[in-house]
């Protein structure tokens, strides 16, 4: 079982689906106007009221039979196949887990860990920009409609991405074929792009991510490297 709970506005998902959690179904809560969201290491999420979702979804842990990395992987993996599915235009996983609809990032991701009545559970939470149009502080970033054109209804939309979302979640593939997908997906894979390392910038081919949560790239002037979030930035 499991259940689906609107929450007409709210802070943030993260700290409202843990009051809600019910260890006897797996529990997903979804806003369309949250106020202070979280992103990736202290990272802020906003969403504009009614154009765009915030949805959270609490996993027993226990259910969960692959490592956080991975698990961090999947949701990506997730999230980029029901929007290249919807919209008809490739999607692309950027590392570690945002979502590039033609070199737009759509969605961001965020995966914490918390404890309810004895029970370990991993909060899911996505944020993914459906309606809105301006994006002009944030020149990376568009949506489902300023990207593709494609203007879906809010309601029908998360009702088909929770419904899709569990049945994936819940049919978790082994580590090595989880790893396969997402290096296929992977954004600027085997392509020339900028990276700033140490405020330097330099070339680079981003080869493969790993299951240590690792990115590797080949730098034209270091080589061969490996670096975690925030140790190196892509510059596209």
């Amino acid at each position: 079982m499991n259940r689906l709970l609107y929450l007409e506005n709210c802070v943030s998902t993260q700290d409202e689906i843990i009051n809600l959690i019910n260890e006897d179904e797996t529990t997903a809560v979804f806003t369309f106007n949250q106020t202070k969201g979280r992103g990736q290491y202290g990272n802020k999420w906003e969403v504009i009221p009614n154009e765009n979702l915030a949805y959270s979804i609490a996993v027993i842990r226990n259910k969960i039979s692959i490592s956080g990395v991975c698990l961090n992987y999947y949701t990506a993996i997730i999230v980029r196949d029901f929007l290249d599915n919807m919209t008809n235009v490739s999607a692309c996983i950027k590392w570690p887990n945002d979502i590039i609809l033609n070199g737009k990032k759509v969605c961001g991701m965020l995966i914490e860990k918390t404890k309810k009545n004895g029970n370990d559970y991993f909060i899911i939470g996505i944020g993914i920009n459906i309606l809105q149009k301006d994006f002009s502080n944030l020149p990376k970033a568009g949506s489902i409609l300023s990207v593709t054109g494609v203007n879906i209804d809010l309601m029908t939309f998360i009702q088909d991405f929770h419904t899709y979302f569990i049945s994936r979640i819940m049919n978790i593939p082994d580590e090595e074929k989880i790893l396969e997908q997402y290096n296929l997906h992977l954004f600027k894979r085997d392509t020339i792009s900028v990276f700033q390392k140490n405020k330097v910038r330099q070339n680079g081919i981003v080869k493969n991510a790993d299951n240590a949560g690792y990115l590797w790239i080949d730098l034209e002037n270091e080589g061969l490297q490996k670096f975690f979030h925030k140790e190196i930035e892509m510059l596209y």
